[in-house]
This record gives C-alpha cells, structure tokens and sequence, in this order.
C-alpha cells in the first residue's frame, strides 16, 4: 500500500527541550557509526508531540541523527505506528485493506467509518475528534484497531469468525 505525506503541512518543526534531550539520550544508546539506528524511536516522539509525523519533523529527525531525509522517510512511510496524516483527537481508525479481512466483513467497516467519520480515508471527522484510514494486515480478519488517545494506546476488535 502506497502511504503519502498529507499535502498540508506546517512551516516548521523543533523538539521541546525535554523532547530533545530524551531523543539525545536514546541516540547514545546506540554504538559509534550506528545512532542512525535511533530513527523509529525519535520519529516516534515526535509524532507524539504533534499528534502526527510531518514532513518538517522527518527532516528534523534525519538531521538529528545525520542521515539523509530519504531514509528517515522510507522508514516513516514503510511502518504503520507512524501518522502521516492528522489524525482525531479521540480516536483513529486502522481497518485491515487486505483481501482476507475484505471478504470477513471489513468493508462493512469501511462503510460505517465513510458514514459517520469521513467520506475518505485520513480526513478529520467535522469535530475533528475522529479519523479512519485503511491499513495492511493487523492479524485477525477482520480488523480493526483503534486508539483512545490518538498518541498512546491502542484497543483491538475481538476475533470472529469468518464465513467458510
């Protein structure tokens, strides 16, 4: 699945002190020549600061660690954990895409999430509480997960079973 940068992003990104010293700290866990190494950590982090991942704050990421913003990038569009979108205040909604969960009922999912969030993916519901997006394999089928806190903690759907 093709993931893209949103188009709208902010001028500029910059840890908070705090921030800054715990990614500093996270680097020096890493050898000399490997504190690249530190990038899913300290991409993390700064999507928790902003709720999502900017392209300012991937670059600010890549140049922290002294990497080029190609590879900060690839990691951040390749791994799921990471919001390349804004996402809701309460919650986000992750619904497996793959074809298995498709035949288990998760466009009915789809359906729900287009009716009462956003007629598309990765589009902040009126409120802006709430968001959906379509996602690779979560493990069950189907599935859904979603977070609470859009930043912290996450809550599956229960298995079910799915028609033979």
């Amino acid at each position: 699945m093709l993931r893209r940068l949103s188009p709208i992003q902010p001028a500029s990104f910059e840890f908070t002190p705090a921030n800054l010293e715990w990614a500093q700290a996270q680097i020096t866990k890493f050898p000399e020549g490997r504190q690249q190494s530190a990038i899913i950590a300290v991409l993390w982090r700064a999507q928790e600061q902003e709720g999502w991942l900017t392209r300012p704050a991937i670059e600010y990421c890549a140049s922290l660690l002294g990497m080029a913003y190609m590879r900060a990038l690839e990691v951040a569009t390749f791994y799921f954990m990471f919001q390349l979108y804004p996402v809701g205040s309460v919650a986000n909604i992750q619904i497996c895409g793959t074809t298995t969960c498709m035949i288990c009922g998760a466009e009915d999912l789809v359906r729900i999430c287009k009716e009462k969030i956003a007629a598309t993916p990765h589009t902040l519901s009126e409120d802006g509480r709430f968001s959906w997006e379509e996602v690779e394999c979560l493990g069950l089928a189907p599935m859904r997960r979603s977070s609470r806190s859009a930043r912290t903690s996450t809550r599956t759907s229960p298995p079910r079973s799915c028609p033979s």
